[in-house]
């Protein structure tokens, strides 16, 4: 049965729900909608393998599952991980020696969450697609979280100290509790503090754990913001707060001092203009090209614009970075060019100095994460080119499987898409901003296939 039977077939067989029933996707629904209860708690990705389980429990109860186009790609790349886990007792020339089983956890963390992310996605669409889960309402969620990711800046902003011990982090031994990873999923802090200014500075987190992963689920829930407020039907009083909204949100985003996050912003609305521009609406791509030179214009002539500048010349990151790009992408190729090395290693010693840890005198010294400063090189360094294709593969084929698709959903889900072949250099993309790009390739996945089924996608065109 091809897809657009399976559609079809779906939407003659949709029944309607029984009162009081609780919807198939309840999970999925509260798992977005009460996120920052989760992250108060102490579970935050955490509760992601749990929405999962429930997925692939209904997903096995189904009779058919239907699979969105180009997912065939990224089913290649799960085999590409798993594969890969034969070489993690594979030492690396320049790197601290771990045992297979040394580098186990991190491996496992990693796998089980690309399946936990695959498996709430796969289920996303079968409901989108059955009508069980409406995509005004997938859509409605994404932007909810924008609303929530500018509360957690604000809130890092401003409150930069503020954090708690969860109750999650309460019930856990204190040498677990203690782990500098374990605290990132469940230890609720606003914001993390750096001093690469010359002075103590807090950067947004809340509710994602680290200002990179904020930045990017910024960008994301921004584009499903804009189409929700925008190009959905709703009132102008909406309208106008969505205005208002976006207009502070220019706040965190600028504090958080996130190069990639204006970067890839900028990416997106170049994009976003250029389809507008194709597909015939010059009107839209005018509205958007406005509103950029307002938010570039409220930025430069306010306090802000100083923020910018300063961070412009403080680039602390950037060497420490090319360090470790470099390093990566020359052990895997000439050590385990097909497989990668199953996980991270930890260099001897770094760019700044040989020194195996940091000192009083250079804090920035000592071993630098292969493979931590990008999607892009953790895929490369841990998965080796099987998993980088097939990874590029993934993203490309739904670009350019969807490139005709020049509806609100359409452009949308592709600037998703595009954004994360950008941000890939320097964001790395587990666990969230994964999910919400699986989310976003859903709803771009499911507008395209019912619009073949109903002559038309159901968000306006605008």
């Amino acid at each position: 049965m091809t897809l657009l039977a399976a559609a079809r077939a779906a939407g003659r067989g949709r029944r309607a729900p029984e009162p009081n029933a609780v919807p198939e996707g309840g999970s999925l629904f509260w798992l977005l909608a009460a996120y920052p209860l989760w992250w108060a708690l102490g579970l935050g990705v955490l509760a992601l393998p749990l929405v999962a389980a429930v997925a692939a429990v209904k997903l096995v109860r189904r009779r058919s599952i239907a699979v969105p186009p180009a997912f065939g790609w990224w089913l290649l790349f799960l085999v590409a991980v798993t594969l890969s886990l034969a070489n993690l007792g594979v030492d690396p020339p320049g790197t601290v020696a771990e045992t297979w089983f040394g580098n186990l956890p991190g491996a496992t963390y990693r796998l089980g969450f690309y399946c936990c992310v695959t498996l709430i996605a796969l289920w996303a669409y079968n409901l989108v697609l059955e009508g069980r889960l409406a995509r005004e309402r997938l859509i409605r969620l994404l932007a909810w979280l924008f609303a929530v990711t500018v509360a957690g800046g604000l809130l890092g902003t401003f409150f930069g100290g503020f954090e708690y011990t969860s109750p999650v982090e309460a019930l856990l031994p204190k040498s677990v509790a203690q782990d500098g990873f374990v605290q990132s999923l469940v230890h609720p802090a606003a914001a993390q503090t750096m001093d690469f200014l010359g002075y103590e500075t807090p950067r947004p987190a809340a509710p994602w754990g680290y200002t990179n992963t904020w930045g990017n689920n910024f960008a994301i829930t921004a584009v499903w913001f804009v189409v929700a407020a925008f190009c959905l039907k709703t009132t102008a009083r909406w309208r106008a707060a969505a205005v208002v909204l976006l207009a502070v949100s220019l706040i965190p985003a600028v504090y958080s001092m996130n190069r990639g996050l204006w970067l890839g912003l900028a990416a997106v609305a170049v994009f976003a203009a250029l389809r507008l521009l194709i597909s015939g609406r010059p009107g839209g791509m005018l509205a958007l090209g406005g509103a950029g030179c307002a938010a570039v214009l409220l930025v430069m002539l306010t306090p802000l614009g100083t923020v910018v500048q300063a961070r412009m010349d403080n680039g602390h990151s950037d060497q420490g970075r090319a360090f470790s790009s470099e390093r990566a992408t020359e052990l895997v190729l000439e050590h385990s060019p097909i497989l990668g090395f199953g996980s991270t290693r930890k260099t001897l010693g770094s760019g700044d100095s040989i020194a195996i840890g940091p000192t009083p005198e250079c804090p920035r010294c000592g071993g630098r994460t292969l493979g931590g400063n990008g999607q892009l090189w953790q895929v490369l360094f841990a998965h080796g080119l099987a998993g980088t294709v097939t990874y590029l593969g993934f993203a490309l084929a739904v670009l350019w499987r969807f490139r005709s698709d020049h509806s609100a959903v359409g452009i949308a889900g592709s600037a998703v898409v595009g954004f994360s072949l950008i941000t890939m250099f320097y964001y790395n993309a587990l666990v969230t901003p994964l999910l919400l790009t699986l989310l976003s390739y859903v709803l771009l996945a499911a507008n395209r296939t019912t619009a073949l089924v109903h002559n038309g996608p159901e968000t306006e065109n605008r």
